[in-house]
C-alpha cells in the first residue's frame, strides 16, 4: 500500500509539472490558462486555505481538491500540449520545483481577511 501511495504522489507531481508547463503555452486559451494557473498556484503554494493543523478538515486539500483540479484542467487541455508538456514535465522533474509566491500571499491574504473579519464580528457582538 505504501508503494501505491508514493506511485500516486509521483503521479500528481508530475501531472503538476504538466499544467504548469501547459500554462505557458500559447495553444491553450485564456479561460484554461486561469483555471490551470489556479490548480497549480494552489498546489505549490507554501500555505493551504486549510491549515494542515485542523484534524481532518486540513487534509482534504491535500487529498482531495488538489487532485480533483488536476484532473479537471487535464480533461480541458487539448492532448497534443498534453504530449508535449509531459516530455519537459519529465525534464522538469529532476530540477527543484517552481515556488508561487503570488499564490502565497494571496492565501496570506485571505486568512488576514477571514481573521479581521472575526475580530470585527467578535467586537460588534460585544457591544
Amino acid at each position: 500500500m505504501l508503494n501505491q501511495l508514493k506511485l500516486w504522489a509521483k503521479k500528481l507531481k508530475k501531472q503538476l509539472f504538466i499544467l504548469y508547463l501547459a500554462y505557458k503555452d500559447e495553444r491553450v486559451s485564456w479561460y484554461i490558462k486561469l483555471f490551470t494557473a489556479c490548480v497549480v498556484a494552489y498546489a505549490f503554494s507554501p500555505i493551504d486555505l486549510i491549515p494542515d493543523f485542523i484534524p481532518v478538515l486540513g487534509y482534504i486539500d491535500d487529498i482531495i481538491i488538489v487532485p480533483l483540479g488536476i484532473m479537471l484542467a487535464l480533461k480541458m487541455l487539448p492532448a497534443s500540449v498534453i504530449e508535449d508538456c509531459t516530455i519537459k514535465a519529465e525534464e522538469l522533474i529532476g530540477n527543484e520545483r517552481p515556488k508561487n509566491w503570488v499564490a502565497g500571499s494571496i492565501m496570506i491574504v485571505v486568512w488576514l481577511l477571514i481573521f479581521m473579519w472575526s475580530c470585527f464580528t467578535v467586537f460588534k457582538l460585544l457591544n
